[in-house]
């Protein structure tokens, strides 16, 4: 038997609302749960009182890390129809609760040569990750975890992150002609980078992108004067080469770099399911915790929707699998 139910701890940390930018409650209560299971916790001071907590019990060679941050909304856990519910069940504090019950079965067995970390900020920044990696311990492995269908990664895609603005000029909208509408320039630019071709890889496809926000004018009888738009491409190669292209479409906008993640190739292990997968992951993030690999239960499909959920079934096979393969790369270290 496993010395922890990991539905049982999922459902209480699911309970704890940890939207990014208030995980500070769910930290502390992880903390104190791995303080109780006598592991050497850490807290790794992010912003605003938010944290990582890092747990340890011999210097680790191998180190299972996620993030316990959520995107909104908040709704708490249920089980029902053989499966987990609630914000984060999916995306990832289910992977957290097998992960920390794969290194309890581990450490039941005389193994104390593998951590956890566990890190804040993910779904909006990756804050967490950039203190983590400051501050990264000598492990020669990483096995992060997100929901990938319990599938190894091959490889994920990165992530450039910009905002388009538009100046212009108000008037009456009765007059445009004396105005210059900068919801106007921004909507032919965004018409524009539609028709564009962007980068491609053989094995991780095209660069595509996506429109997530939009803001501009200021009431319905004003000709705009300012609009912006925050696009988000999921990249397969150089974010230098997208930026640059991006670019072309100034001076009619202003392009602004927010944030870039590379895209990451993983180690597999022979006899487990791998797979390429869209999404960007704290993993380029933490490059000072060893060599990387990426897997856990539940489907990108469901996470982020108010569908979230998990198979019960799925999180307990992912304990085996953790056990699996930390010891795949203790053997390896």
């Amino acid at each position: 038997m496993d010395s922890i139910d990991p539905i049982t701890f999922a459902r209480a940390l699911i309970d704890i609302d940890s939207t990014t930018g208030r995980e500070q409650a769910a930290g502390e209560w992880l903390a104190s749960q791995l303080s109780r299971l006598g592991y050497t916790v850490e807290r790794q001071p992010v912003a605003d009182r938010r944290f990582n907590v890092y747990a340890r019990l011999d210097d680790p060679r191998v180190v299972l890390s996620t993030h316990f941050d959520c995107v909104p909304p908040f709704f708490p856990s249920d089980v029902r129809d053989g499966c987990l519910f609630g914000r984060g069940s999916c995306d990832a504090k289910g992977i957290l609760a097998a992960q920390l019950a794969a290194v309890e079965r581990m450490r039941a067995s005389g193994e104390r040569r593998v951590a956890l970390l566990f890190v804040v900020g993910e779904e909006r920044g990756s804050d967490g990750a950039n203190v983590a990696n400051a501050a990264a311990a000598r492990s020669s492995f990483l096995i992060n975890g997100e929901p990938t269908d319990s599938r190894l990664a091959i490889a994920t895609r990165g992530m450039l992150r910009v905002q388009l603005s538009a100046k212009g000029r108000a008037a009456h909208s009765a007059v445009p002609e004396h105005g210059d509408s900068a919801i106007d320039k921004l909507v032919d630019v965004l018409v524009r980078l539609r028709g564009m071709q962007w980068p491609s890889d053989p094995e991780l496809g095209n660069t595509f992108y996506s429109i997530g926000l939009i803001e501009g004018g200021i009431a319905p009888n004003v000709i705009s004067p300012s609009a912006s738009a925050e696009l988000m491409f999921r990249i397969v190669g150089s974010a230098d080469e997208v930026l640059a292209r991006a670019r072309e479409v100034e001076p009619n906008v202003t392009v602004t770099e927010i944030l870039r993640v590379p895209m990451v190739r993983f180690h597999t292990v022979p006899g487990i399911p791998a797979a390429v997968f869209p999404f960007t992951t704290d993993v380029p993030l933490l490059n000072r915790w060893g060599t990387p690999l990426l897997f856990g239960p539940g489907s990108i499909l469901v996470a982020h929707t108010q569908r979230e959920h998990v198979h019960v079934d799925e999180v307990h096979a992912a304990i085996g699998t953790y056990a699996r393969l930390a010891s795949h790369c203790l053997s390896a270290a």
